[in-house]
């Protein structure tokens, strides 16, 4: 297997660059076409991390794979910076389809797209969307939507959530005068965290574990007025027609996230794969 940083204008707005790596199968031969998988990292993370990591196992498969940064973030161009707007991050995994259909070495009618926590969110809503993507796979799925508006533990009701949609409107009102505000998408510190697993997503991107320059581990506040409405599930029970493969630990807080999916996802090729012992951030 053999491994290249690359860059390429984001087909969605040709003022950002997109960084990603993309990784090439073992014999890799450019003259016959490979089956290609796009790889989409948690909200808050990179490329560099558990993102690279699939698929970087996926390529020792056969598969072509690329991980990238989402745009506005990681090594990817955009302001302002760590803004993680959901209908945006869900297009960038078109953008990185539509780049892959560039290449003459991509067998096109055989893409598909994996994602991990938001990034598997994201990845669903892609695949509604965009049937060229034609096979889904997601590791600890989160819908960011339904996170931020119903909490981690699905115990909160959509209503609650408005003060938080309102707080995102008025950040915007900040971030038009110079001021830009933000909100953390991990735990920033060990004494934040609620429960042990997010005590682990603070350890995941703020310590050795799996720290990363690039991944500060939050977003921007106005964020959240595009957030809070989000669905990444949305018209699935109509058009998320591809084979969906949604893998998730036994002790994971987030496993009501895949399993609102795999209720409602009109594909009759759909499994859940159980890892036991694991919880959300064991994945």
């Amino acid at each position: 297997m053999s491994q290249q940083k690359i860059i390429f204008k984001n087909s969605n707005n040709s003022n950002i660059t997109m960084s990603a790596v993309i990784n090439l199968p073992k014999g890799f031969d450019e003259s016959k076409k490979y089956p290609a998988i796009v790889v989409s990292h948690p909200g808050g993370g990179v490329k560099e991390q558990t993102a690279g990591l699939y698929a970087k196992k996926l390529a020792e498969q056969g598969f072509i794979t690329i991980a990238y940064d989402a745009s506005y973030q990681g090594e990817s161009t955009g302001e302002p910076r760590q803004l993680e707007n959901p209908y945006i991050r869900t297009e960038d995994v078109s953008a990185v389809v539509d780049y892959l259909t560039t290449l003459p070495y991509v067998d096109i009618d055989n893409i598909g797209a994996m994602g991990i926590c938001a990034g598997g969110g994201y990845t669903a809503n892609a695949a509604i969307n965009d049937h060229r993507i034609k096979a889904v796979g997601t590791v600890s799925a989160v819908n960011i939507g339904s996170m931020f508006r119903n909490g981690w533990d699905n115990n909160v009701k959509d209503a609650d959530a408005l003060p938080y949609l309102i707080a995102g409107s008025n950040a915007r009102t900040t971030d038009a005068k110079g001021g830009i505000q933000t909100i953390p998408l991990a735990p920033l510190k060990e004494k934040d965290a609620p429960n042990e697993e997010l005590r682990e997503a603070w350890e995941y991107y703020h310590t050795d574990r799996c720290q990363y320059s690039t991944a500060p581990g939050f977003a921007t506040a106005r964020s959240l007025s595009q957030i809070i409405s989000y669905d990444a599930y949305n018209k699935a029970e109509a058009f998320f027609t591809q084979p969906l493969l949604m893998i998730v630990g036994s002790n994971a807080g987030s496993a009501w996230m895949s399993d609102d999916l795999l209720k409602i996802a009109s594909t009759t090729d759909k499994n859940k794969y159980v890892v036991e012992g694991a919880n959300h951030m064991s994945l």
